[in-house]
């Protein structure tokens, strides 16, 4: 005898050995037990889930005279002759290649003829979805006028393609996706049978290429069996699936959270070469970005929002591939854009590491560890804190000697162009690093920026790339790049002050018993003072 393929060798024969379809099993046996048969079914659902076996089953079920709880007994002369398609009064059609009027018409015409040998005659027609509208038409003056004990079972693919007309004279049965585990248990259950020794992690990759599909499993099945030398391996299904190994996938992963794009530009060349699709490699990709964001303890330091944002990139990507030939490309460009997207995400710690601030601030108001006041009152309690030192991350010294060029024509032209700036930045982190700062004191070659956190100010005094933007942009508006010099508001306000003072100290003392910070000009004026501060010197009467 020559060889049977699985699907067909393993094709359901009783309700009960559908896999996945409990509910639809369920009904039909119970419409059987109970002599209530209709005249009309429509079955609808992915490919490869059942419907045309559901079918010859209800054929065999509703005509066998051993029938026994809805189920057909599999051996009387009725139930192997629907099982090898030669019981006359079972008939099959394919709507793909037989959807004209004429088709139907016969059918119409035929059907109106008793059984000969069964007790109901069965038409089968498998996408029916694909008749012309005449041949629906001449379908439905069928269905509106059924002929005793004739049964028709239609099945589709795409329901939504049947007209509401025939839609609303049938009995309707949604076969769902089969799910991977019941696809494993069942592949497991056919090469045991075949006595076939196999990897677990191989019929879980068959059974999620499958995509919700029995036939499709196990005709990959039997492609990976040709293949297979002693054993079905999880290379072998690999290799039959165009899947990504895990490894292949974790190596890629590692190179675009490091940002070693040739790296990962060179994996994916490894990938592509092994003839692997990439479409089919983006769908993997996904599938790890999800089980990456279902994961306690992650191989690659990668945050959450990072991984849905990859998870972004990889479904644009998705799309195009679908529409471009240029497959290759397509993935080459979205390896440079994930790992692209590392770089733009920094400001995500910066705002985590202000949202742990905030919480340790809010800590203190609750317990009483700040000094407060108002107007008219007496400060509450304080309690005994260690006074904070500026100088852990700016030097006052520098920060004196860049205000003792200052000039108000600076910091006005600064200030004008300060939103502009702003928005050159094409990425997040600039933007959101100089958003809500103020520019508040400035020279050609330096300007004062005030910032609301020490973090921040820190963050933006030792980025470089900020520094080189900033100035950059600077020299384009206002014909200068001055370098940035990060404060907090309170630091800046503790500096302003101590370096007033020790300038209005200097008018009064000799040079030599200046401190270094404070040698000036002897003449401070409020015309000077109002230049370097603007608007927040106040002019008090001695």
């Amino acid at each position: 005898m020559s060889y049977q393929a699985l699907y067909r060798k393993y094709r359901s024969q009783r309700f009960d050995e559908m896999v996945g379809q409990e509910v639809v099993a369920t009904t039909l046996k119970n419409a059987i037990i109970n002599h209530q048969i209709s005249h009309a079914y429509l079955f609808s659902g992915p490919r490869g889930t059942g419907k045309t076996s559901a079918a010859k089953i209800f054929a065999k079920a509703i005509n066998c005279p051993n029938q026994i709880d809805g189920e057909p007994c599999n051996t009387c002369d009725i139930c192997q002759a629907v099982t090898n398609g030669a019981l006359e009064d079972v008939i099959e059609l394919d709507a793909a290649s037989n959807n004209g009027v004429d088709e139907i018409r016969e059918i119409r015409d035929k059907s109106t003829y008793a059984p000969s040998r069964a007790k109901y005659k069965v038409y089968i027609i498998d996408e029916v979805h694909m008749l012309t509208t005449g041949a629906f038409n001449a379908l439905l003056k069928t269905l509106e006028e059924p002929t005793e004990n004739v049964v028709f079972v239609l099945a589709t693919t795409e329901i939504q393609k049947i007209p509401a007309t025939i839609l609303s004279r049938v009995q309707r049965f949604a076969f769902r996706a089969i799910t991977s585990l019941d696809i494993t248990q069942h592949l497991a259950t056919v090469l045991t049978a075949e006595q076939v020794e196999f990897d677990e992690k191989a019929i879980e990759l068959i059974a999620t290429a499958a995509d919700g599909g029995m036939r499709d499993a196990l005709s990959t099945l039997d492609q990976a069996l040709s293949f297979a030398q002693n054993g079905l391996t999880l290379d072998v299904a690999l290799l039959v699936t165009g899947a990504i190994s895990a490894q292949a996938l974790s190596d890629y992963i590692t190179a675009i959270a490091k940002q070693e794009v040739e790296a990962a530009l060179t994996q994916l060349d490894m990938i592509f070469a092994d003839g692997k699709n990439m479409i089919r490699f983006t769908e993997d990709l996904m599938a790890h970005f999800r089980d990456m964001l279902l994961a306690e303890n992650l191989a690659v330091n990668v945050s959450k929002p990072q991984i849905f944002a990859w998870i972004e990139i990889a479904t644009e990507t998705l799309q195009t591939l679908k529409n471009t030939t240029q497959e290759k490309i397509a993935a080459d460009v979205m390896t440079m854009r994930l790992s692209e997207s590392m770089k733009t995400a920094d400001y995500s710690q910066v705002i985590a590491e202000l949202q742990k601030q905030v919480a340790s601030l809010t800590k203190k108001l609750d317990t009483g560890d700040f000094q407060l006041t108002s107007a008219g009152q007496q400060p509450l309690p304080e309690k005994k804190v260690a006074p904070k030192t500026a100088g852990n991350y700016f030097s006052k010294d520098f920060v004196f000697a860049a205000l003792s060029d200052a000039t108000n024509e600076a910091r006005t032209a600064i200030q004008g162009a300060w939103e502009e700036v702003i928005n050159s930045f094409d990425s997040g982190f600039g933007k959101s690093m100089l958003n809500h700062t103020s520019a508040v004191a400035a020279s050609e070659k330096f300007v004062v920026v005030t910032f609301n956190s020490e973090f921040t100010a820190k963050k933006a005094a030792q980025n470089q790339d900020l520094q080189v933007s900033f100035g950059n942009f600077m020299s384009n508006i206002v014909g200068f790049a001055p370098e940035i010099i990060a404060l907090t508001n309170d630091d800046w306000v503790a500096v302003r002050t101590e370096y007033a003072r020790l300038r209005k100290t200097s008018a009064a003392q000799p040079v030599d018993e200046l401190p270094k910070v404070a040698v000036a000009e002897k003449n401070v004026a409020v015309e000077e003072a109002q230049a370097l501060f603007g608007d927040v010197v106040e002019v008090l009467e001695d």
